[in-house]
């Protein structure tokens, strides 16, 4: 088993509670960041007693896969080692298609797809947010790729318009996907993809960690396997506490810390949301024929 998953969502900080919605660009973007797009996860070092002072978002986390050797980038704006030098448009673009400004592809586990889907607003208040954060001097080596990355995650991504919270589901959904990734762990890998058209949300993926092995929770609707005879509350208590219905301490990586930020009318949408997905049994991950 291997870990880099775990990595993604572990919670690196407790955060305080009781956020409000942002009225700026740059508070937005640390709403979001610092929130359920939980980037310090992955861009902030940690040593044996938790996140590296004075080293937030700054890189050099390494992550090892059969298929890849990952090492996380600095995203602070330092101008030799972060992305100080780099235009909002080039931000972007590595944001939402895997792009850097010298051409080159940027491969997992940044959850490019799912960034896509990010609003131009969203987008760029995170960019507002790292654009205001202290530069760290910390030159990160690139990471080596086992697999061939794609040529590109699909044709440049256009305008992307805001989806409005008070579109209760669709926000929950935007939530859900663009923002939280939550479809990235909690739908099972099948040859090396994502297999959204039949599993969707539909966990069973397996983590490993200090922990043990915890496995990915289907968030359907499913009676047993699911969430189906999980209450509201329930449900956010395990987002924000990572309490299980039944009153047992849920297993990472579900990044506590972050979540708990969530301002309540987001936490509604979100719930609102995982409540209409279909009722699908226990998924699993397929690796490629031949593969690990």
């Amino acid at each position: 088993m291997t870990t880099w998953r775990y990595l993604i969502l572990v919670a690196a900080v407790a955060l305080t509670a009781g956020a409000v919605r942002a009225e700026t660009a740059a508070e937005r973007g640390r709403y979001l960041v610092e929130g359920i797009a939980a980037c310090g996860n992955c861009h902030t070092p940690r040593g044996p007693n938790g996140p590296l002072p004075g080293m937030e978002l700054a890189g050099g986390t390494v992550m090892e896969e059969p298929a890849f050797t990952a090492r996380v980038s600095n995203i602070t704006p330092d101008r030799e080692t972060g992305i100080g030098g780099w235009s909002d448009d080039q931000i972007i673009a590595a944001m939402r298609e895997g792009r850097r400004p010298d051409g080159s592809i940027i491969g997992p586990p940044m959850p490019i797809e799912p960034y896509r889907d990010m609003s131009d607003t969203d987008a760029k208040a995170i960019v507002a947010y790292l654009r205001s954060i202290k530069p760290v001097r910390n030159a990160v080596a690139r990471s080596d790729y086992r697999i061939p990355l794609p040529v590109s995650y699909g044709p440049p991504v256009g305008s992307v318009p805001d989806v409005s919270p008070s579109n209760r589901l669709g926000y929950g959904r935007y939530l859900a996907t663009a923002l939280g990734h939550c479809i990235e762990c909690h739908t099972p890998v099948v040859n090396g993809r994502r297999d959204i058209a039949h599993q969707a949300f539909a966990g069973g993926s397996p983590f490993a960690g200090p922990w043990g092995v915890s496995v990915a929770r289907n968030l359907t609707a499913h009676g047993t396997e699911g969430l189906g005879r999980w209450t509201d509350a329930a449900l956010k208590r395990a987002i924000r506490d990572g309490i299980g219905a039944d009153g047992t301490p849920l297993l990472p990586p579900m990044g506590f810390a972050y979540y708990r930020t969530m301002i309540e009318a987001d936490l509604d949408a979100l719930v609102a949301y995982l409540r209409t997905l279909p009722a699908r049994p226990m998924g699993r991950d397929v690796p490629p024929t031949g593969g690990q």
